[in-house]
């Protein structure tokens, strides 16, 4: 699942995203939950990674970038120690988890990232490793781009043969769903919603950003 390689390992990029507060769909779902084992797919500087392990979870992470994993060490070894760090954060594709163990944890969290799978089969994969590594009951937080996402100010335009697969994006491909179809796709993998998802569209300033936000229980 390639992307733009060059511009997620620039030192300046790495250290913007780092430099984010947790996301506010996360801070608002731990509120209720009782600290477990937790998946971050696509932690990037470990913005959320890092705010869990300091509300008490047991955290894990990868992403696909060399520089946006060795910060996310960088920060969780703070606070668990190098050793510690390294095995816990690693460099890989969203779509093999071969490394993990079925049902072993209680959380996954797909902030903005399961979009970035360049064909159908892909997210599929993606999609159904982390059903695989989902305890029963357990749940996936997800944030997913719509086909009405514009990032460049030109829209996106769907792939020839290639169904919810759409170009224009500015890493190349990515997959979309409005909301009813990626409810569709993901209960193909067991995960049901576990609240309503929600449909939010923000102005930017070359385009909008489209997303549906839902949280998922695996059967």
């Amino acid at each position: 699942m390639h992307r733009d390689d060059d511009f997620w390992e620039q030192p300046d990029v790495v250290a913007r995203f780092a430099a984010r507060d947790p996301d506010h769909r996360l801070t608002a779902l731990v509120e209720d939950l009782a600290p477990g084992r937790t998946l971050d797919v696509g932690c990037a500087g470990g913005r959320n990674t890092i705010f869990l392990a300091r509300h008490g979870w047991d955290v894990h992470a990868l992403d696909a970038s060399a520089g946006m994993v060795a910060e996310t060490r960088r920060r969780l070894a703070e606070l668990v120690g190098e050793e510690e760090a390294a095995g816990r954060v690693w460099r890989g594709p969203m779509d093999d988890l071969s490394r993990l163990a079925d049902a072993s944890f209680d959380l996954v969290v797909g902030l903005g990232i399961y979009q970035n799978a360049e064909s159908l089969a892909g997210w599929h994969r993606a999609l159904g490793e982390t059903a695989r590594v989902l305890k029963a009951g357990g749940l996936l937080l997800m944030a997913h781009f719509t086909p009405d996402v514009d990032l460049t100010g030109s829209g996106v335009r769907p792939a020839e043969g290639e169904p919810h697969v759409y170009d224009g994006m500015p890493g190349g491909r990515g997959v979309l769903f409005h909301a009813p179809e990626l409810e569709a796709a993901l209960a193909e993998h067991g995960l049901l919603p576990a609240t309503p998802s929600d449909t939010v569209v923000v102005p930017t300033e070359r385009g909008q950003r489209a997303t549906v936000n839902a949280l998922l229980r695996r059967t």
